[in-house]
């Protein structure tokens, strides 16, 4: 496991953005910068962190976990689940092929939690029985497990992300019926098998978001997937009991930095609050713990500084 010390040093070498201006235009996201090339694209994961639909600043070594993460779930899910990786020629790097996004982010929820308002706990603590065309039983506790996961779609091209059904998405135009429901199957298909694994890890895959796009008219996953930022780990020998005295349940995702925001009064809207060095370290160690359950690798820290090694990487593969 690495130092609080390590990670202390590596509070400002941090990848906050990029300005390649040598491979074109930047596409800046929350947290990830792209640049297009013909039919390829370069993601470049960077070290910011985001909640509630802002950006608060960055988290050493984040970019890093989330994208060899997200590299080691597209090689273990790509037997059941087309993706659109081509190469990753750097921790923080990921070369891939430029496919069409599909309009919406396909969360699928094994259990009822989460402290956002797009959150199936959120909505249900609100009245809520309906979410997103899943018909919600009375007598629900936070964290139960749902009898079989649901899918709850939201929208992405919007200021603020939209819980959205599936005839909801089909009456504003968003996507057709065909398409939504080869997405859905890809998605349960994908948490499913994530969920299968996580257990043999000692984890339980709470939830997850998924963003899907088109190559030939045919289904991918892209973007990232099965990241401690786009879904959540608990661990599963403390569930039961954690649930049964209707307490927190022990994490390893940005839950943590989510939960912060909200104890300081910030759900998204006003000014949030600074991160302290505390939060970020704490944040980090757990990013860093959950490539290293995940995979069941150990976690290996170059201490170049990471925009100069990115830049480095991106050269060597000659895209220009």
């Amino acid at each position: 496991m690495v130092s609080d010390d390590k990670i202390y040093e590596a509070l400002n070498n941090v990848l906050d953005e990029t300005n390649f201006e040598w491979l074109g235009k930047r596409i800046k996201g929350k947290v990830r910068d792209s640049y297009v090339l013909d039919n390829k694209r370069v993601i470049i994961v960077s070290d910011r962190i985001s909640a509630f639909d802002r950006v608060l600043g960055t988290i050493p070594f984040k970019g890093q976990v989330l994208n060899q993460i997200a590299a080691f779930w597209f090689n273990k899910t790509s037997d059941i689940v087309d993706n659109h990786v081509i190469s990753v020629p750097d921790p923080n790097v990921m070369i891939v092929k430029e496919c069409e996004q599909l309009p919406l982010e396909f969360i699928v929820r094994g259990y009822i939690t989460g402290v956002t308002k797009t959150s199936a706990w959120y909505n249900y603590e609100h009245g809520v029985r309906n979410f997103c065309g899943n018909l919600l039983p009375e007598g629900l506790k936070k964290n139960q497990k749902f009898d079989k996961p649901i899918l709850t779609p939201t929208t992405k091209l919007e200021e603020h992300d939209r819980s959205i059904s599936k005839a909801e998405a089909i009456a504003d135009g968003l996507i057709d019926s065909e398409t939504f429901d080869k997405a859905s199957e890809s998605c349960f298909k994908l948490y499913q098998k994530a969920a299968e694994y996580a257990l043999t890890r000692g984890l339980i895959f709470v939830d997850t978001k998924y963003e899907l796009g088109q190559i030939d008219g045919k289904i991918v996953v892209s973007d990232e997937v099965n990241t401690p930022d786009s879904s959540r780990y608990w661990y599963a020998d403390t569930y039961d009991e954690l649930f049964a005295n209707g307490k927190s349940q022990r994490k390893i995702d940005k839950e943590y930095v989510r939960e912060w925001l909200a104890a300081q009064g910030f759900l998204g809207d006003g000014e949030p609050p600074v991160l302290t060095e505390e939060v970020k370290i704490e944040a980090a160690k757990r990013y860093i713990k959950a490539y290293e359950i995940i995979t069941g690798k150990d976690f290996v820290i170059d201490e170049t500084p990471v925009v100069e090694r990115v830049e480095n990487a991106l050269k060597a593969c000659e895209l220009v």
